[in-house]
């Protein structure tokens, strides 16, 4: 049999750089825009990067992705989830 060759997705130069985000600065980020968690975009537990960076349902993820146009970067965030099954 083959081995798989493990590959850190994170390291890879079309994926941009995802952070955990702490409970305060989780409190922080809904209150600015004055959303519940469930309003963000999804991320799916089993995703490869929430796998990487160690995201857990119910976790908040910045993801900051380099801009090329007006500024030097951009931050989205998702909120990770378990996928039905």
């Amino acid at each position: 049999m083959t081995k798989k060759k493990k590959i850190d997705v994170l390291l890879h130069k079309f994926v941009p750089q995802h952070l955990l985000l702490t409970k305060e600065e989780t409190l922080k980020l809904l209150e600015k825009y004055k959303i519940e968690v469930t309003d963000l975009p999804q991320l799916f537990e089993k995703d490869p990067v929430a796998i990487a960076i160690g995201a857990k349902e119910g976790d908040i993820v910045k993801i900051i992705r380099d801009s090329h146009t007006t500024v030097k970067s951009v931050d989205y965030y998702r909120y990770v989830k378990k996928e039905k099954a």
